[in-house]
């Protein structure tokens, strides 16, 4: 009888039934798995980029195979169920199936570890089963905005909304880090009992797993398999301006020249939304923007870049979208009325799944700002934000949203990377609202969208901002202070601020930016007629907090030396600038549970206060090196937690020992 095994190039192809499936190296101590039920394989690579060559080792003997690859081993045995294991033969984690039990008598339950199941006149909708392990701890998978940063007993949707972004890479305590490499809408479960990833539609099972010996190991290979950050310019690392918004490029610049004034440093300064008569024009109204080439040549002259922000929706009045609509540029319907956005007008999403429209919306940006001297793109929306969450209504160049969805943002960002690399920009970097895995290859620096200001709102972005780091996304910041619900006139939100900004100061990229209240209505009819928040410089807070701002702006700025090393550790191997505790120090198993602390880099510990009226708080110092306090210069040992005072102005800070940040002018 002919072996459903076969060895194809290094592949191992196990063909059974209707199911053809696939193991192959992808990358050092990594395999990338691949199932379908259709008569091809299909091609799309999705987040993955083409592997470094690897030395597979595949073993055929009957009814059973493996495949090695390095520091991981795939197992297919006798009932088609695969498990991985890793150098020194411990289980990683394995097919979860009940179809037969360990000695191979049938089981009446009979639930599979891969389930194909068909959708009439479709594709097929798809269950991948892995077993739970007690005390198994579950980190990445992007940002979700919940008090729970272990994903472990979570269920998460695998669908983009504002301020949810699905990255779905999981990096597990077991030694292991898979993603999911699937861009259709779906769910994943880690229960107690065993994890689901779940697909509503689509052609193939494929995912990518790696074994590695410490979190670093796990996640430099994932960078490699998905690609790494580019540098990021200068001008990230510092202070950026933004408000809801500014109305007019007098109001702008009038900031920007009280910031000089000031003698305070700033690098960015941002036009926000409704600066264009329609969605869709991608062009400053002229009435109240009347020389964005000046403008961007006074804010060079005094070394501050500008943003500014650009909506992928289409009014059906702009100027673009009949052209648009003429040439397969929108996002279609499957039914009703083709409308998929109602904000200020009906509006479609253009379709960033299609490369000519990536290319014509970047040659309307070109046109109108680039070429005028912007150099720096806000990419708002880019989830997209439907108004109705209807996944199976929507239809895109690449395939129907269920299938294609969660690649949007990706493909978004990809758009103005590609045109400003054409155009010569050495370092492209762009804020967008969302991501998928490989993002961070297209220069997107990822913010947490439409916060809340409250504090339970920051301790969420706290762990959300390192599950981002986890799943591969290296540049990351919020809305300091929270986008909605901030009053100026709140003494119990200038606290907030002054808190979510001493954090700000501390996270990849330092930016300023919410819809505070009161709000201010719009200057006239027009394309301004959207209103604006309450002013939002760091000044307009009072004069305690004022000098609270200032003190830490200026912190900011004499770190930039070591934040630049994080950022070429982060473009030359995928080292996250803030990670968790548990990045550095894997063996302290008190460092994987600490959820509300960071590192920035290999040296600083952050302990941001995280709660209404603290002025004190507990740090937990981890295993494995000694710890000085980053002003005090008190020296503790590592695996132990410290009591730390936390006056308003203050923010617990502390130096690995043996650093040469230890006593350094960086916190006089």
């Amino acid at each position: 009888m002919d072996s459903i095994f076969t060895s194809e190039n290094g592949r191992l192809v196990r063909r059974y039934d209707s199911e053809t499936l696939w193991i192959e190296a992808w990358g050092d101590n990594s395999l990338r798995v691949r199932a379908t039920r259709l008569g091809a394989m299909p091609e799309a690579d999705w987040a993955l980029l083409p592997p470094s060559p690897a030395e597979a080792s595949v073993r055929i003997e009957g009814d059973r195979a493996s495949v090695r690859n390095g520091k991981i081993e795939a197992r297919i045995d006798d009932k088609g169920r695969i498990g991985f294991w890793d150098a020194r033969g411990q289980a990683l984690v394995r097919e979860y199936a009940r179809m037969w039990d360990s000695e191979g008598t049938p089981c009446a339950i009979k639930v599979p570890g891969r389930e194909f199941t068909p959708i009439h006149g479709g594709d097929f909708a798809l269950v991948a089963r892995f077993e739970a392990y007690p005390g198994e701890k579950i980190f990445g998978m992007g940002q979700y905005q919940q008090s729970k940063m272990d994903m472990k007993g979570c269920i998460l949707e695998l669908a983009q909304r504002n301020s949810q972004v699905s990255v779905p890479f999981a990096l597990s305590n077991r030694g292991y880090g898979l993603l999911w490499n699937n861009p259709a809408i779906g769910e994943v479960a880690f229960g107690e009992n065993r994890a689901e990833w779940k697909a509503r539609s689509t052609k193939a099972l494929d995912y990518w797993i790696t074994a590695g010996d410490s979190p670093a190991e796990i996640e430099e290979a994932y960078a490699s398999a998905t690609g790494k950050a580019p540098m990021m310019p200068d001008y990230g690392l510092g202070f950026w301006q933004c408000k809801l918004r500014y109305r007019t490029q007098a109001e702008l610049l009038e900031a920007a020249r009280e910031y000089k004034r000031r003698g305070l440093p700033i690098d960015v300064i941002v036009v926000d939304f409704f600066h264009w008569k329609k969605q869709g024009d991608w062009d400053f109204d002229p009435a109240y923007w009347p020389d964005p080439e000046g403008m961007a040549r006074e804010l060079k002259a005094m070394g501050i870049e500008l943003m500014v922000s650009i909506w992928p929706t289409v009014e059906t009045g702009s100027v673009h979208y009949q052209e648009m609509l003429r040439k397969g540029y929108l996002i279609g319907v499957d039914r009703g009325v083709r409308t998929s956005m109602q904000f200020c007008a009906d509006t479609l999403f253009y379709d960033a799944t299609n490369p000519g429209a990536r290319d014509y919306l970047w040659r309307a940006a070109k046109k109108s700002y680039y070429d005028r001297g912007v150099r720096l793109f806000w990419l708002d929306e880019a989830e997209p934000e439907f108004t109705a969450y209807d996944f199976g209504n929507y239809r895109y160049h690449l395939g129907p949203d269920l299938q294609v969805g969660n690649l949007y943002p990706a493909m978004h960002a990809k758009a103005f990377y590609d045109g400003m690399k054409e155009a010569g920009e050495a370092l492209p970097m762009n804020l967008v609202r969302c991501a998928w895995a490989g993002s961070q290859r297209y220069g997107a620096l990822v913010w947490s969208g439409d916060i809340e200001s409250s504090f339970d709102s920051l301790r969420n972005q706290v762990k959300a901002g390192l599950n981002m780091a986890i799943a591969g996304i290296p540049w990351w910041t919020t809305d300091i202070g929270g986008f909605f619900g901030g009053d100026v006139r709140d003494p119990a939100f200038n606290e907030l601020l002054v808190r979510w900004f001493q954090y700000g100061a501390l996270c990849p990229v330092f930016r300023l930016h919410g819809d505070r209240l009161p709000g201010k209505a719009p200057l006239a009819p027009g394309g301004t007629e959207f209103h604006s928040g309450a002013d939002n410089e760091v000044w307009c807070f009072g004069d305690e907090s004022y000098a609270i701002f200032r003190k830490f702006m200026l912190l900011r700025e004499r770190m930039r030396p070591y934040l630049k090393g994080l950022m070429r550790e982060a473009h030359d191997k995928g080292t996250p600038p803030m990670r968790p505790l548990f990045y550095d120090y894997p063996e302290d198993e008190r460092a994987w549970a600490i959820e509300d602390e960071y590192l920035l880099g290999p040296e600083l510990l952050v302990a941001p206060v995280l709660a209404a009226g603290a002025v004190s708080r507990e740090v937990y110092l981890p295993a494995g090196a000694d710890w000085v306090d980053a002003r005090g210069e008190r020296s503790f040992e590592g695996g132990r937690s410290v009591a730390c005072e936390a006056p308003l102005d203050e923010l617990p800070l502390f130096v690995r020992r043996g650093s040469g940040l230890v006593g350094h002018e960086l916190f006089r």
